[in-house]
């Protein structure tokens, strides 16, 4: 039974080869995350100090400098930096792993040329990584969630199936730009330049129903828009996302997941004579 699901939906392979190797997936993201701040004073109290420090700003840049928009008014100031702030988090955590996961392979050549090394579980280490930072960034919003917006809904319940389809959606991404990246440097180029300008096409500085009713459909294709939206909705507004948003945000998600494990899959064994 579990063979025929593996193949009707290519879903349970990578997931497995995850859980076989979870100890060695651990062991590699603790020794980033210790080297983050390896040779810092302060340590893991900058991985806090920098989400407060940008939460703050935020909020004084747009209480007396900008302004609010007028379809932010109703909440005030402290809902909309909430807002701005929730956005940042889920494209920061996109933007980090669509910037490294194409050098990834370069970055631990040494491992794979010396050794049986499971190349497939950089893409879980690089992802658990961003999660653990944009973790410590969401900890900040909800302190500063509770004060401003004098407590929580019942909807935050849902965030763990929001957040689970967005993290297979990283991982097949990574998969992917691995591949791509370990034929040609020039991925990461295009990284550089594609993902500011995606930044300005996501939902971050405003909402979807902002936008003319005409481009709206055309923004819901932005699946990291998606998840700002849905994870600002449960977070931030009280309420549940959308479901037909929601559903078509999982199944991508889900292709994604497979397409990108199947893609690095068929070339993982020429990735040591290409890197």
């Amino acid at each position: 039974m579990q063979a025929s699901l593996d193949s009707g939906l290519g879903l349970v392979a990578p997931l497995e080869r995850g859980w076989h190797y979870r100890e060695l997936i651990r062991a590699v993201v603790r020794r980033e995350l210790a080297a983050r701040f390896r040779g810092s004073i302060l340590g893991w109290l900058w991985a806090v100090f920098g989400p407060i420090v940008m939460l703050t700003a935020y909020t004084i840049i747009f209480s007396s400098a900008v302004g609010v928009p007028r379809s932010a008014q109703a909440g005030g100031v402290g809902s909309y930096a909430l807002s701005i702030f929730t956005g940042l988090i889920i494209f920061n955590l996109f933007s980090e792993l669509a910037y490294r996961a194409p050098g990834l392979l370069h970055e631990h050549v040494h491992f794979i040329k010396k050794s049986i090394f499971p190349s497939e579980t950089l893409a879980w280490t690089a992802t658990i990584r961003a999660l653990t930072y944009a973790g410590i960034s969401f900890a900040v919003l909800i302190v500063f969630a509770l004060y401003r917006l004098h407590g929580l809904s019942w909807t935050i319940l849902f965030l763990p199936f929001v957040v689970i389809p967005l993290q297979l959606f990283l991982l097949g991404a990574t998969w992917f730009l691995m591949a791509l990246g370990s034929f040609t440097r020039d991925v990461a180029h295009l990284m550089i330049s594609i993902v500011p300008v995606l930044m300005f096409a996501t939902p971050i500085f405003y909402t979807i129903d902002d936008a003319p009713r005409s481009v709206r459909l055309v923004m819901h294709l932005n699946l990291i828009g998606n998840y700002v939206e849905m994870v600002r909705d449960i977070l931030i507004h009280g309420r549940l996302p959308n479901p037909f948003v929601y559903l078509g945000s999982v199944l991508v998600s889900l292709i994604v997941f497979r397409f990108g494990y199947r893609f690095f899959q068929r070339y993982k064994a020429i990735f040591v004579d290409v890197i």
